[in-house]
């Protein structure tokens, strides 16, 4: 195997990506490949799957669409709690204040982990920044589907001490040191669920691609709500313990993504995610605005200067306040929730056009229409700095019942707004940490490989 190093390490072991050239180790390893990402000057690609679709382990065959989304609607509520809180924000509305569930996100990607590696199915997280799994023993586990992560079965496996770069990193989920100075910490969630566990090393594999020395929580005592289809999280967030942030200089802060439309996720594609150079976004019709650093520096932020409704202005209240970083981009919340200084001006710039909602609201829902015919529905661009981003009709309304179409966009009142991944559907999404960025490019993600 060839070796490529990087500059990135913890407690000054290297990390470093191998590429696979040996015959005989991929033969070794080909039952254990759950994906063949594509290697392109080091970046990769993998599955995205949508925890809905049927290639999703959380799949239920007894729900229907409706009871699916329905069921969206309900984490993104308590996820958009979640990340108004961390970000110091607060809200009036009630229905805003939901218990904050364990494991949130709507993605879900395969990983391996270890040496040998063992399959964990992890709920992709931008929200959050430290990646665990359960491993043996356990003090407490939840029911898992797939066999959990036993430490000592892997040779590359090292927990950190207390000392090391990446317990520091952990800032306020560092447990106190004791005697063993093992480096312990613990995740908690508003629904009283937690992960409690090591920070440890271990060699990733991201499809075919191994990475070593990637540091982890090892979680021993986890209870509560978790989902016995999924083996933990995998962090995505901007924050020093993130996957994007310890394979910075092999991926050069890049990664992307692009998510196929809600109607598809019973089709047998899958959302694709790319690392590294193939998160290169290039081509006419790529618009790009500003990161924005804010703490906590987990969340992406990007400012929201002004919403259109087709091509008619719907407020005069800008700027906001926050006037920079008033928005986050994320693909766990499904829905979108906009600030409310001009929430009822898009309302009342909608209805213009298709009249106001006729029929009862399934719960939840603010404005709902019968038989909606999306070809009258305009479409709403969301003004970054630097960048407009037009979210198709499609995308806007959703059908929540027979014949009952939905509005997708929520006031988020005194709580942070979140451009939520329904808005994001059909776009070629990605992120430059380097040069702190956010680009969007429209694309028909059900041919985007």
């Amino acid at each position: 195997m060839k070796k490529i190093n990087i500059t990135n390490s913890v407690d000054g072991i290297p990390i470093y990506i191998k590429r696979q050239e040996n015959q005989s180790t991929r033969v070794r390893y080909a039952k254990a490949r759950s994906a063949k990402p594509n290697h392109i000057n080091g970046g990769f690609s993998l599955d995205l799957i949508d925890r809905d679709s049927p290639q999703s382990p959380l799949y239920n065959p007894t729900y229907a669409q409706f009871d699916r989304l329905k069921k969206a609607l309900r984490r993104s509520t308590s996820r958009a709690s979640h990340l108004s809180k961390r970000a110091g924000f607060t809200s009036n509305n009630a229905s805003f204040n939901a218990n904050i569930s364990a494991g949130l996100g709507e993605y879900l990607m395969l990983i391996k982990i270890g040496t040998p590696p063992v399959k964990v199915v992890g709920v992709v997280d931008t929200g959050s920044d430290l990646t665990w799994a359960q491993c043996k023993p356990c003090v407490n586990c939840y029911k898992q589907a797939t066999p959990l992560l036993v430490p000592s079965d892997s040779s590359t496996y090292r927990a950190l001490s207390c000392q090391s770069k990446g317990c520091k990193a952990l800032d306020e989920n560092q447990l106190p040191c004791d005697s063993s100075n093992k480096c312990h910490y613990q995740l908690g969630y508003g629904d009283l669920s937690r992960t409690t566990g090591n920070l440890a090393v271990d060699t990733f594999w991201f499809g075919s691609t191994p990475v070593k020395n990637v540091f982890f929580g090892c979680g021993h005592d986890n209870e509560g709500s978790f989902e016995e289809a999924a083996s933990g999280i995998i962090g995505l967030g901007g924050g020093p313990v993130s996957i994007i942030k310890q394979l910075d200089s092999a991926i050069k802060g890049k990664f992307s993504y692009c998510l196929i439309p809600y109607s598809d996720n019973n089709t047998n594609q899958t959302s694709k995610i790319h690392f590294g150079t193939h998160a290169n976004i290039a081509g006419p019709n790529v618009v790009s605005t500003p990161l924005i650093k804010k703490d906590p520096s987990t969340f992406y932020y990007l400012t929201l200067e002004s919403m259109l409704v087709g091509k008619h202005n719907v407020s005069t209240q800008f700027p906001l306040s926050p006037k920079e970083g008033n928005i986050i981009i994320d693909s766990g919340t499904t829905v979108t929730y906009v600030p409310d200084e001009f929430y009822h001006d898009l309302i009342n710039a909608i209805t213009k056009v298709i009249g106001n909602g006729i029929v009862e609201r399934p719960s939840g829902f603010d404005y709902c229409y019968k038989n909606l015919n999306l070809d009258r529905v305009p479409s709403v661009t969301f003004r970054f700095t630097g960048a407009d981003v037009v979210v198709p009709p499609e995308n806007m309304f959703l059908e929540i019942e027979k014949g009952v179409s939905c509005l997708t966009l929520f006031s988020s009142e005194d709580a942070l707004a979140i451009f939520g991944n329904l808005s994001q559907r059909n776009m070629l999404v990605g992120y430059d940490l380097v040069n702190r960025k956010v680009s969007f490019k429209p694309t028909d993600c059900t041919k985007h490989a």
